[in-house]
């Protein structure tokens, strides 16, 4: 089951709480189960962009379902597509995205991938075919990370989804905690989380189960 996070009091956010979202954590039991894949906003329009890959986006289970270009564009894809994306390119390799992307909104929904003289495509569905199973991902680990938020993490739509912290490591969430919580997750802003997630090669990434401004 995913975790979910719940609020304190605003009575605790003017006392000056310095934890501002908070839930007990449940006890893991396997996997995050991956989310409907989000459907671009109504406005988006046909897009490519090119740049450097700088990071790979980890979701909780250790797989990549987005890449972080070095101009600060973050690129958003299905993480059925993540071992063929890991195998493709590689940190420091030029890419080409071609897909969706909302104006004003710094995700492209990629379609096509290209690098290395490869392309990778999301193909839809056919019609009555089962979806691709999961990622092949260890059970979640009980994690804790804290340091300064580099920068936002944002869905297709433009919500804020998650933080990137100053040692990369990711921390994930739903997009109403985005809204109820942006003038606290600001980059540069302190952040504290405890959840459940993983660590790699890759990087690391959880799923907050509380989020404070420190322990």
């Amino acid at each position: 089951m995913t975790p979910r996070i719940t609020f304190i009091a605003a009575a605790c956010l003017l006392a000056g709480s310095a934890a501002f979202a908070q839930v007990p954590p449940p006890p893991p039991g396997g996997p995050v189960p991956p989310g409907p894949t989000p459907i671009a906003a109504p406005e988006a329009g046909l897009a490519t962009v090119s740049g450097r890959a700088q990071q790979w986006l980890l979701n909780p289970n250790g797989e990549a379902d987005g890449l972080l270009l070095s101009d600060g564009t973050q690129v958003a894809f299905a993480p059925h597509l993540s071992a063929a994306a890991m195998q493709m390119l590689k940190a420091g390799d030029a890419v080409q995205v071609s897909g969706w992307r909302a104006p004003g909104v710094p995700v492209i929904r990629a379609q096509t991938i290209t690098a290395n003289g490869r392309s990778l495509t999301d193909q839809p569905p056919v019609p009555g075919m089962a979806p691709p199973p999961p990622g092949a991902s260890g059970a979640l680990s009980a994690m804790t990370a804290g340091g300064r938020i580099e920068r936002l993490l944002y869905t297709d739509r433009g919500d804020i989804r998650g933080v990137m912290l100053e040692d990369r490591t990711i921390v994930r969430f739903p997009p109403h905690i985005g809204v109820a919580y942006g003038a606290q997750l600001q980059p540069g802003a302190p952040l504290h989380a405890r959840g459940w997630g993983t660590r790699s090669a890759q990087g690391a990434a959880l799923e907050a189960t509380s989020l404070g401004r420190s322990a």
